[in-house]
This record gives C-alpha cells, structure tokens and sequence, in this order.
C-alpha cells in the first residue's frame, strides 16, 4: 500500500511539474497524412510548404518522386521534415502499372529510390514506399479485368520484394470498394481488398466520402481485415472540386466540417488496432480549400 501511495505522489509531482511521462506504445500518434503530388513546390517555396504542414498536424506524407527534380531539393526537404517529426514516403504509380510490361515504370522508381537512399544521410532518407496505381482506371480492366488483377498482383508482388531489399515499408492506396472485388489465379482466390492488405505493410483507403457515418461505413470492411492480419490502416479523404457526385469531397462543405467529420470517424476507430489514422487528399487542393 505503501508503495501504491508513494507512486501516487510521485506521478502527482510530475504532472504539476509539467514533466512529460514516457509515451507507451498504445500512445503513439496516429497517422496525419497527405499526399503531395506537385513535388515542385518544395523546389519553389521549401519553407512555406512545411509550414503548410505543421500547422494542419501532418506527420506523415507522400511526396510524389519526379526524377526531374535534382536529389539535393529531396534530401533537403526529407531533412527539415524530418526534424519536425514528418515521415516522407516516396509516392509513385499510375493506372498503366497495370499494364502488362507497366513493372519496367516501378523498376526505374525503385532503383531510382536505391541510389538515393543510398547517397544520403540518414535524417534525408525516405521512410517508406507508398504506391498509386490505381489498375481500374488502366483499360485493361475494362477489356480484361481477370489478367488486369493479375498483373496488379504481380506488380505489387515485386514491389514487396523490392521494399524489403531496401529495409522500407511499403503501402499502397486502394479504393474502398475492392472488396466486393474477386480474384481466383495463381496467387489464390478471394477479395482484393484482403490480398492488398496482407501483402502490404499498410493501406490507404480513398474513403471519399464527404460525412462521418458514410466514411465510417465504408471502411468497416477494412478495418477488420486489417485485425486480421495485425495491420492497420489509414482512411483517406478527398478535398479536391470534382464531378463524380455531391458526397464524394469536402471540397463544397470547406476545411471546419471536415475537420469535424474527421474527428467523429477517429473517436469512432479509435479502439480498433485496424485504425491507424487520417489523410487529406491533397495539399495542392487543401491549401486552397474553403475554410
């Protein structure tokens, strides 16, 4: 009893002192991620896009790797990030990925990524890999969807083995609708939804929806899929002005709403170990969003 009531003290100190206790694994942040498509702008306004960052909470985002871009603007990037506690993943992919030669895309990306992590420092490396391919949007799944999934498998397949040579993570977006997406070929049978997630260190999922409850209910697939598997994964959001429908972006709602939404999906997944947190799509369109 003793020993209770002298803990109890102790901690009563520490907390009037203002001490910070030591963060358990339970209290690590979740994810407050971004995709930064224009990777441009940190050649144009460094400063100013890190700030961008900072004040929305960001602690995770996906820059998109162009190689026109020279090394040293990354690395400088990586690095200022880094000392603000922002983890950067090098952010590549497109629809004919899908393709059926589309990997050779992903080889450039991948050793492009090899010669880079290898000539910087460590407060400059990427953290992660992140990949957008999106394979519906590639004409293949259209005329062919069985050999498009395939080859979307395969893709991804080769880009686990790469990541792992690399000693990085790998994620990869995916809508939230493939799990009502079958396959049955040489990598077995089942949803898409669940082959992603299990082949994956983590997945985001393009929940855009502009309401909590939708939001919340398109992901619950997912998140329990993610249990599964012990993973967990981040639900995304769309900002951006599009013609696909009034509840897909909170585009018309402005930045306050969403905010508000955002916080009832997190307190609703808070308790899952299948959520790991919250992403914008995108900073182009989020910097320019109604407040």
């Amino acid at each position: 009893m003793l020993k209770k009531i002298r803990a109890s003290i102790l901690l009563i100190m520490l907390l009037a002192a203002g001490i910070p206790q030591v963060e358990t694994e339970a209290s690590v942040p979740n994810d407050q991620a971004t995709w930064l498509w224009n990777p441009w702008v940190i050649v144009s306004d460094e400063a100013g896009t890190l700030t961008f960052l900072e004040s929305k909470g960001v602690n995770k985002v996906y820059v998109q790797i162009d190689r026109d871009i020279p090394v040293n603007v990354y690395r400088s990037f990586i690095d200022k990030a880094s000392a603000k506690g922002i983890r950067i993943y090098a952010l590549d992919g497109a629809p004919d990925w899908a393709a059926p030669k589309g990997y050779i895309n992903q080889n450039e990306l991948m050793n492009w990524l090899s010669r880079y992590q290898s000539g910087s420092a460590a407060t400059q490396k990427f953290t992660g890999i992140h990949l957008d391919v999106e394979p519906y949007l590639y004409s293949g799944w259209t005329t062919n969807q069985a050999a498009t999934i395939k080859s979307y498998q395969s893709l991804l397949t080769k880009a686990k083995s790469s990541a792992a040579s690399l000693t990085l993570p790998l994620e990869a977006d995916m809508p939230f609708w493939f799990d009502e997406i079958s396959y049955k070929n040489t990598y077995g049978k089942g949803k898409l939804a669940e082959w992603v997630i299990a082949n994956t260190n983590s997945v985001t999922i393009m929940a855009y929806r502009d309401s909590a409850p939708l939001v919340i209910e398109v992901v619950k697939n997912e998140i329990v899929i993610a249990e599964k598997y012990g993973k967990s994964i981040v639900i995304g959001v769309e900002t951006g002005q599009t013609s696909e429908g009034d509840a897909i972006s909170f585009f018309e709602e402005g930045e306050a709403s969403m905010n508000q939404e955002l916080s009832a999906v997190q307190n609703y997944y808070a308790p899952s170990k299948g959520f790991n947190g919250i992403a914008v799509h995108h900073v182009g369109s989020w910097t320019t969003m109604n407040p």
